[in-house]
């Protein structure tokens, strides 16, 4: 008989209480949480602890190990990903006979799996959204020098983020974290991306998922574009004359605008002092969001962050004190504004949406009653309008994503370039 070892930085005594002696196919119902898997050649199961979901995947000892390893290194490289948890390995049957190692993974709360995505009734352009952010995704993960390896939609869970989302690496198995990724390797991770998701929009078409007029070739050729125009944005040097010098605050500007911070940018001048050159040198994402947390403590997505700033700009203009310190606005913004709507919502509809997008769309609702009204509806009244006819009507997306796991038929082996296709690592 094996001795059971957890390998974890803060472990979970209640881990002790689950059934590792069965097999992971094998675990009772009531020991499950009733959320949608994805395609995997490994088994994958959400498990209740201690008033959380935790993500089970049974793999081998030594992949397992590696696999967490990355996480966490990952974790720790402000990379949007799942948090590991830990590894279980010693694990036996009743009959004494071994059984997989379990890499642990926390459930990402309101993250949604591409194919659950696909089962709501969604916009159009929701492909396309999906490709943003995963192109967003691949070039943080490029930035910091990670290696995917099998780059996929299904290897990927997205948050609503505003009108787009984010996204955040699932699985790390085929990954591999270096210094500086070549020019070949980034190439080479992006063409897996391209060929993964054509194959996977492809199968949603053949599940009646996808409108069979989507051109799922176009969409992967545009997460190279997405991608490619980023990459230049964030990394290519600019030259322009010594008498242009407002050229680095604009590129600063730009790149603040596509939610990334400048940490250290390298400026040179040629011999004659006539011509200079910038280049970025570090590059953090999560400009606005981290304006936000300063400002008033929120943590919340990029979009998300751009749109509640932009509604405190509004409120701090509307209250006439643009000349007062920011921080006292932004504190009376969120006492006064903010969190008066987020409380209004009821405790049983409150696992609808995150707080920061039901406030987005708390002030969507708004602009489209005022438009209707042709005058300003106050917050008050659109609250009240949102929580009767819009909110009751959502699935709950910190737990139930659409459609109950296995819901979402299998039309066949996606085409894939890696072989490993787990949804949740």
């Amino acid at each position: 008989m094996n001795a059971l070892q957890i390998t974890a930085a803060s472990p979970d005594p209640a881990l002790l209480d689950l059934p590792w002696h069965l097999p992971l196919e094998d675990w009772p119902d009531e020991t499950l949480a009733a959320l949608p898997r994805g395609i995997s050649r490994h088994i994958v199961r959400f498990v209740k602890l201690s008033g959380r979901v935790i993500a089970v995947k049974e793999i081998g000892e030594t992949v397992a190990y590696r696999e967490y390893e990355l996480l966490r290194q990952l974790r720790r490289l402000d990379v949007p990903g799942v948090e590991p948890v830990g590894v279980i390995t010693g694990r036996s049957d009743a009959s004494g006979d071994r059984l997989e190692a379990c890499l642990i993974t926390q459930h990402l709360s309101f993250s949604l799996p591409y194919r659950a995505l696909f089962s709501q009734i969604l916009q159009p352009d929701t492909a396309t959204r999906l490709i943003d952010a995963l192109a967003v995704l691949l070039v943080r993960l490029h930035l910091v020098g990670f290696f995917w390896g099998d780059v996929s939609l299904s290897n990927t869970l997205f948050r609503r983020d505003a009108e787009m989302f984010a996204a955040y690496l699932v699985d790390a198995e085929t990954g591999d974290l270096h210094d500086r990724l070549s020019d070949g390797q980034r190439g080479y991770d992006l063409e897996i991306a391209r060929v993964n998701i054509i194959g996977e929009l492809m199968d949603l078409q053949a599940g009646d998922f996808l409108e069979a007029d989507v051109d799922a070739v176009a969409i992967g050729d545009a997460l190279v574009e997405r991608y490619e125009d980023l990459w230049r944005a964030l990394t290519e040097p600019e030259t322009f004359g010594y008498g242009d010098r407002w050229r680095v605050q604009a590129r600063i500007d730009r790149l603040n605008d596509l939610g990334f911070d400048v940490g250290e940018l390298d400026i040179t001048t040629d011999v004659d002092g006539t011509r200079v050159v910038i280049q970025p040198k570090v590059v953090d994402a999560g400009h606005h969001s981290r304006r936000l947390m300063r400002l008033t403590g929120l943590d919340v997505q990029e979009n998300q962050a751009r749109r509640l700033l932009n509604d405190l700009d509004e409120y701090r203009a509307a209250t006439d004190r643009q000349r007062e310190d920011e921080s006292f606005v932004a504190h009376d913004w969120l006492t006064e504004v903010f969190e008066p709507a987020v409380r209004a919502v009821p405790r049983d509809l409150r696992l609808k949406l995150e707080p920061a997008q039901i406030y987005h769309e708390l002030l969507d609702h708004r602009w489209y009653l005022s438009e209707q009204a042709g005058h300003d509806v106050s917050m008050k009244k659109a609250v009240k309008s949102y929580l009767q006819d819009i909110l009751p009507s959502r699935p709950d997306e910190q737990s139930i994503l659409g459609v109950q796991a296995g819901e979402v038929p299998d039309t066949g082996e996606i085409p894939r370039v890696a072989q490993d296709d787990p949804l949740l690592g």
